[in-house]
């Protein structure tokens, strides 16, 4: 039985980062999983070598154009489309197909959120695609539809679910990311350019305006009787991709630095793609780039009387298209691992 993919917005960074992974894919090294049709927007007509040379066997490929009878007889498709777009494909699509959605549009469950984050109609909430989160695994297995996460929420979720889980600190969170430039997308932006970036460090999208902010309450808040707070400014730096993320909440009384590590061990000892680090070693973006990693740290701060939280993934990788291929696996019986490296790029 062969698998067919299709990968709707495929010249994207997301889209081809789905392409390498799945060009790795046991699956597709026993001619098992097929990729089909590749889409794209304003690129179609072009090839992938002329786009993508670094994806060398799929470099004669024609980029079609994005529609629903391209798409259509696939048994898996990824959208990797810009927010919004997804919507209106998925409901055309057979209800049998597997659909992995690696834009918001189904990210949320409140619509009042959506409308005020995306200013659009709210077409519905779809399992979550982020299996490191209790319960999330099963859903998808049984699932023909799978919302990934955002890149900012996975990372500022898997770093402080634990404590907010265990009921270790009060949920009122401050959280900093770092992030570099493939975050934003690829897409023509004077305040992405190599003169704005390069040698320069920004905060944006701050006091709660950055669209990811409720995702990261939703996921927590899920997990606590108390009332979530999120404090989430985002930072743009000088690097292609990567994201570390710092957060911090205050403890609450009688927690001890033992009690915060032992949550997140048991929390994480069984998951494939999170690693909890040695005392003393902090997380770092070089050492899981290309990777599904994510590396996470936490310590007490008896001083300040908070516990800081710590977490590096690759925003295409564990961010967006790593966590994509896992989840098609869950949902089509593959190992959930296949095809997704544990190894990083560092330096």
């Amino acid at each position: 039985m062969v698998t067919s993919i299709a990968v709707a917005g495929a010249s994207g960074y997301a889209g081809g980062e789905i392409l390498r992974l799945l060009l790795s894919h046991p699956a597709y090294v026993r001619g098992e999983l097929r990729i089909g049709a590749l889409t794209a927007g304003s690129s179609a007509g072009a090839t992938v070598g002329e786009l993508m040379p670094h994806l060398k066997p799929l470099a004669e490929r024609v980029l079609e154009p994005t529609s629903l009878d391209v798409l259509q007889g696939h048994d898996v498709v990824f959208l990797a489309l810009p927010h919004g777009h997804s919507a209106e494909l998925a409901q055309q699509l057979d209800a049998s197909t597997t659909i992995v959605d690696c834009a918001a549009d189904f990210r949320l469950e409140s619509a009042e959120q959506w409308q005020k984050y995306y200013q659009s109609e709210h077409a519905g909430t779809w399992p979550y695609g982020l299996p490191e989160m209790p319960g999330n695994r099963e859903r998808i297995a049984t699932s023909t539809r799978v919302a990934i996460p955002g890149c900012f929420p996975t990372g500022a979720t898997l770093a402080t679910l634990p404590a907010v889980q265990a009921g270790l600190v009060e949920p009122h969170l401050t959280i900093t990311s770092v992030t570099g430039v493939s975050g934003a997308g690829k897409k023509a932006q004077v305040s992405l350019l190599g003169a704005e970036t390069m040698s320069n460090a920004k905060a944006y999208s701050v006091a709660g305006q950055h669209r990811h902010t409720p995702e990261i309450k939703q996921n927590l808040q899920a997990f606590t009787k108390d009332s979530v707070s999120i404090n989430f400014t985002p930072v743009l730096a000088p690097m292609p991709r990567g994201i570390l993320t710092v957060a911090s909440a205050p403890v609450k009384p009688g927690t001890g630095a033992e009690d915060v590590r032992r949550a997140y061990k048991r929390a994480y000892a069984s998951e494939t793609f999170v690693a909890l680090l040695p005392l003393g070693q902090q997380p770092q973006t070089q050492h899981v780039l290309g990777s599904n990693l994510c590396h996470v740290q936490v310590e007490l701060d008896e001083t300040a009387g908070t516990v800081v939280m710590t977490s590096a993934i690759d925003n295409l990788t564990k961010g967006t298209a790593g966590a994509a291929v896992q989840c098609m696996n869950l949902v089509r019986g593959f190992d959930e691992a296949a095809g997704l490296p544990l190894v990083g790029l560092a330096p």
